[in-house]
């Protein structure tokens, strides 16, 4: 073909101009679009930049939305180019009505991608809106506008109804449900976590079975990421928290108070009833002072009384006799020092009790709650108070039950009833 014998009238000529002209105007429309529509709606966002305007007006959405104009431009002025067989017409419409699909979605993807940006910027400044994550409705309606964008694309493409592409999927509907099952399984425990409020974002959780004992930073559709005490991450599929047990520390943190349930193990061989001395020391003690009288007072009336019944003779036996122990006087100690501790919410459980005797010694547990619940203020106020009571158990008589090491054994062996003493005694 010889290009100078073409013309204005020829019909080739007419369609490349037809095709040109329709670029140009795609060119035209998206930069109207993208440097004047979207900068003139981006100028109202700063007016609203809560709720559904600071979304829909956001700049990323806009310059998405902006890339539908130059679509819809070729389905709209397609049909307006000369001498353009019908099929060609028809495949241009379609591909650019699917390309329309495809930008719309992208659109609607960023859109929510912004929303849950605001979501989290206002979350910042509300404790409330802190605690609720809508990552997992997010990321579940992404999933959503992907999949109807598939289908209108292929329907479009094929130039048939969505609904008979719908019906196409019927037979894929068995491999499909393989395929999300994880996430329609992690849907349906998110809604249920949500709606029972048995997770937030922030919470202190622990799950052995999955290694994770730190704090809740991210709620999505498919897993929940805690960052342990360590800094390590833990990936838990959301559907896990509800098939296993979990344990959620926020009753704690929201009650004010963390527990210190542990034991003292006190040598069973300390353990013995007071002398007369002995009480009259220990009443010096302020915190008991009041309780030592009062015991005391009680005692030698008890005393009149038995020898009343019994006589003098047998009054005299220990065995006849109420007396007190040093481990129960210093059980008393115990409970006074806590109500009389700063650290210590008085206004919950506090309780001092002896447990049942193991060949590792006596126990003796102190429950109490601290008036915090931060981890190094409550380890603080807990190591405090052990170290007291530690430090004050020779004052009562009393030891601390601990296994023989290496310093003890050789004692032993060195003492008058060991190898070397009896080897000596024996040349003796």
């Amino acid at each position: 073909m010889n290009w100078q014998e073409l013309s204005i009238t020829d019909p080739w000529m007419q369609t490349l101009m037809g095709v040109f002209l329709l670029i140009m105007a795609c060119v035209v429309a998206q930069w109207l679009a993208r440097h004047v529509l979207v900068r003139a709606l981006a100028g109202l966002r700063g007016a609203t930049r809560h709720g559904a305007g600071a979304v829909l007006l956001h700049p990323d959405v806009l310059t998405r939305v902006a890339q539908i104009v130059p679509t819809l431009v070729v389905q709209l002025g397609i049909r307006f180019v000369p001498n353009l067989p019908d099929k060609v017409v028809t495949v241009t419409e379609n591909v650019a009505a699917a390309l329309t699909v495809l930008f719309a979605a992208r659109a609607l993807f960023k859109a929510l991608e912004v929303a849950l940006s605001v979501y989290e910027q206002r979350a910042r400044d509300n404790k409330e809106l802190q605690s609720h994550s809508i990552k997992s409705y997010v990321q579940l309606g992404q999933i959503l506008v992907g999949i109807a964008a598939v289908v209108v694309m292929i329907a479009a493409l094929a130039d048939k109804s969505p609904l008979i592409v719908l019906s196409g999927f019927g037979a894929m509907s068995a491999v499909l449900m393989l395929v999300f099952q994880d996430t329609i399984k992690s849907f349906t425990a998110g809604m249920q976590i949500e709606s029972n409020d048995m997770l937030r974002v922030g919470d202190w959780i622990e799950m052995p079975q999955a290694g994770a004992d730190g704090d809740v930073i991210d709620i999505a559709l498919n897993t929940v990421k805690v960052q342990n005490w360590d800094k390590t991450i833990v990936t838990i599929p959301t559907w896990k928290l509800m098939s296993e047990s979990f344990k959620n520390w926020r009753g704690m943190s929201e009650a004010g108070g963390r527990r210190i349930k542990r034991t003292l193990m006190l040598d069973a061989g300390t353990i013995h009833f007071l002398q007369d001395q002995e009480i009259e020391r220990l009443g010096q003690i302020d915190i008991i002072a009041a309780y030592v009288q009062e015991k005391a007072s009680a005692v030698k009336i008890s005393r009149t009384m038995r020898a009343r019944e019994l006589g003098e003779a047998l009054a005299l036996v220990p065995a006849n006799q109420r007396r007190l122990t040093n481990v129960g006087t210093f059980r008393a100690y115990v409970l006074a020092y806590l109500k009389a501790h700063t650290g210590i919410r008085q206004d919950m459980t506090i309780m001092v009790r002896l447990m049942q005797p193991t060949p590792e010694g006596v126990p003796l547990e102190i429950y109490c709650f601290t008036n915090t619940t931060a981890w190094v203020a409550y380890e603080g106020i807990q190591g405090d108070i052990f170290d007291h009571l530690l430090a004050i158990l020779p004052e009562f008589g009393l030891s601390s039950f601990q296994s023989p090491g290496g310093s003890d054994v050789r004692a032993l062996l060195d003492g008058p009833l060991g190898r070397r003493g009896y080897s000596e005694e024996a040349r003796a």
